[in-house]
């Protein structure tokens, strides 16, 4: 099921700008391993992990 995608950037004083044009585009059954987020590292996350 394709879905639509556009990149945009809004500033500190809310003006709207479009980094990327809106594009049809299909996503993957499963993010492979390198697109996902890494762990957190701030000291909240870190003392709770423990």
């Amino acid at each position: 099921m394709p879905m639509t995608l556009k990149v945009y950037e809004v500033n500190r004083a809310g003006v709207t700008r479009v980094v990327r044009e809106e594009a049809e585009v299909v996503p993957l059954e499963r993010p492979e391993a390198t697109h996902q987020f890494p762990a957190c590292e701030c000291p909240e996350c870190q003392e709770s992990a423990r």
